[in-house]
């Protein structure tokens, strides 16, 4: 049995902590002292600034539809929460040719601002995430000779909230070596292993491919005989995520305004022979697992409903609940990018941190990978409050 000082003690060995349920691949900052009890690690706080929807930027018209369709999927997992019933009961009788109406009647936008000792901040990030397809088979063969593993069995799991409840969905990853928790293998050390080759779920044709299906979380597969596998995020080994885009541009590889996935994929089908040593100073891996579904919509997200693409985002957990409405606004000049899109949180990434950070779902292929590529934006956001309703609601309970 793993004891609370032996978890103290591991937690040194063990160093990163993770999120469940990532859209992206983990990357994060902070670790467990190993010498005093856990303390949850400082973090921004939200405050709330009343506007009005004269106040708030324009908003193109179509994308009301958009968050209408995705509010509803929504709805599914609020219905049971009394506060949403009446606003989740007038959503089924909207329209797309109402959507906006609906919204700016039943909705109240308050600016969102972090805080930080001394600090208020109007303005966070945004990135961009989809849906990818690749080509492979459920048995390794031919040109498939790439794997996508499902959870090892030597992989450990431990949710720290159950002795620390201050760190609540904070978890270590390990493997036993005798009576002791080390941290798992990294990437390196798990693509020299040919024991995980029974816990693969798919061989895919692409190796760069695979790594990138690793940070989007979820994808398609196009199998041999024409038909579709659905893919998500399982699980991960525990280790800091470490962007490759940066070693090439260190290396004098690419230069940074280069370093985007569609920069870096050509790089990789130009070097197909440094390939797997670019990728093993990303030490993270993500195991995955069949998804069922229905193909022509979205994979499904943290709520457990498919993602709607230009419409669905993923949010820091800790700050915000499930189905919580926003205004983003996004802009960036390299590459150009701007726009002011009513979205609603339906998933999470370990990546995204902090109470104006988002990452937007594009939606599926290769267009939605172009434009998820290129968006690492400034964005401010208006939550939008049902009637009733008060902006704390939107919040996680702590």
């Amino acid at each position: 049995m793993l004891t609370q000082r032996s978890l103290i003690r591991l937690s040194a060995l063990v160093l990163p902590l993770v999120l469940l349920n990532a859209c992206t691949t983990v990357d994060v900052e902070h670790q467990v002292p190993s010498t005093t009890t856990p303390q949850a690690p400082e973090k921004s706080k939200v405050q709330f600034s009343p506007a009005s929807w004269q106040s708030v930027p324009t908003t193109e018209s179509r994308s009301w539809a958009s968050a209408l369709a995705a509010l509803k999927r929504s709805c599914r997992a609020l219905l049971s929460q009394p506060a949403w019933s009446t606003v989740c009961r007038q959503v089924e009788l909207t329209n797309a040719m109402g959507a906006e109406t609906f919204f700016r009647t039943e909705f109240t936008p308050w600016q969102v601002l972090a805080t930080t000792p001394g600090n208020s901040f109007s303005t966070g990030l945004m990135t961009g995430y989809y849906e990818p397809l690749l080509q492979g088979s459920r048995t390794r063969q031919g040109q498939y000779k790439y794997p996508l593993y499902g959870v090892p069995d030597d992989l450990i799991v431990v949710d720290l909230a159950s002795l620390y409840p201050q760190l609540k969905g904070m978890r270590l990853r390990g493997k036993l070596q005798g009576r002791t928790l080390i941290p798992y293998d990294s990437r390196e050390q798990i693509d020299k292993r040919t024991d995980l080759n029974r816990k693969a779920v798919a061989w895919v044709d692409d190796e760069i491919a695979a790594f990138f299906l690793q940070i989007q979380g979820s994808g398609r597969i196009r199998l041999p005989n024409g038909s579709m596998m659905r893919v998500g995020y399982a699980d991960q080994n525990g280790h800091r995520y470490r962007g490759i885009g940066n070693v090439l541009i260190r290396n004098g590889e690419l230069k940074a305004n280069e370093a985007s996935m569609q920069g870096i994929q050509a790089w990789a089908r130009r070097n197909p022979s440094r390939v797997k040593a670019v990728l093993a100073q990303n030490p993270s891996y993500v195991f995955f697992q069949e998804r069922p579904g229905d193909p022509n919509l979205g994979p499904q997200g943290s709520q457990g409903v498919p993602l709607t693409p230009e419409a669905s985002v993923a949010v820091d957990r800790q700050f915000w609940k499930m189905g919580t409405v926003f205004l983003v606004s996004a802009s960036q000049s390299v590459p150009k990018l701007a726009f002011t899109r009513p979205v609603v949180a339906q998933d999470t990434g370990g990546a995204i941190r902090g109470p104006i950070r988002f990452d937007y779902f594009w939606g599926f292929g290769d267009k939605a990978g172009r434009n998820a590529g290129r968006q690492k934006s400034e964005a401010r956001a208006w939550v939008l409050v049902p009637r009733g309703m008060k902006p704390q609601d939107m919040q996680s309970t702590p």
